[in-house]
């Protein structure tokens, strides 16, 4: 039996940390404890604007990755310094984001449409990847999107379920995304691309992609955060990989 990876994105640890200054909550037990409890793999961003995860950190959680021989998901936009960092740092994966210093958080995937967009997505990924990291791109589930993105090579993308995400929280018609999602699918899988998604997903948001067998790898971070003020952040990443558990994507 083959289940889809969890992946959880423990950047908002940090951000409770930013709040007042302090040295905790730890982003090292964070990660320990998320492995301990089953997680597949850790997702941070560090953002241009360094509003949780800082420079510090990254070393600190892929040592916590290495000990527990589970891979580290470094989020960036193609800043160069950040690029040069992840290159230093070695993750087994990077995934290129479009990133606002005004946004609260991601808004979308990235624009490869554009020329001078997909030049920098282009010049970054192969920076990337010629120091042996794989890339994802943070994407929406749209064909001429990913026809751009099979075009740089790259071993994965994620795609953009916040919307999905808003749209089940507020008990809209999900079709037209489980469609968009289905066909972003097929056409990965023809090219033998990781199909990933990210962003806005819950328990129940996540259940329901879960049961269509629709990704083969979930990042998850601020739901989780959230709900580990109520029941702590082991119970709520185990009763995850439990629900995980009950939707194999293989038998």
């Amino acid at each position: 039996m083959t289940t889809a990876r969890l992946g959880i994105n423990i950047d908002h640890v940090a951000t409770l940390r930013q709040q007042r200054g302090e040295e905790y909550p730890s982003m090292a037990l964070a990660a320990k404890t998320v492995f301990e409890n089953g997680a597949d793999q850790i997702t941070i961003h560090l953002r241009e604007d360094r509003r949780h995860i800082q420079d510090a950190d990254v070393p600190v959680v892929k040592k916590v990755c290495d000990e527990y021989s589970q891979p580290l998901n470094f989020e960036m936009g193609c800043h160069p310094e950040i690029i040069d960092l992840a290159i230093k740092t070695g993750p087994a994966w990077v995934c290129l984001v479009p990133e606002k210093r005004e946004e609260r958080t991601t808004e979308g995937g990235l624009d490869l449409i554009d020329p001078e967009n997909f030049k920098r997505v282009s010049e970054a990924t192969k920076k990337i990847r010629d120091h042996g990291i794989m890339v994802s791109l943070f994407v929406e589930a749209n064909l001429p999107t990913l026809e751009k993105a099979n075009e740089l090579g790259v071993e994965a993308v994620e795609i953009h379920t916040g919307d999905y995400a808003r749209d089940f929280q507020d008990g809209m018609d999900l079709t037209p995304h489980l469609e968009k999602f289905y066909e972003a699918k097929n056409f990965l899988d023809k090219y033998e691309i990781g199909c990933h998604a990210g962003h806005g997903l819950t328990d129940l948001s996540t259940e329901k992609l879960l049961k269509n067998k629709l990704f083969v790898e979930y990042n998850i971070g601020h739901w989780i955060i959230c709900q580990s003020v109520f029941e702590g952040l082991g119970k709520t990443t185990e009763k995850l990989v439990d629900l995980f558990k009950k939707y194999p994507v293989e038998d």
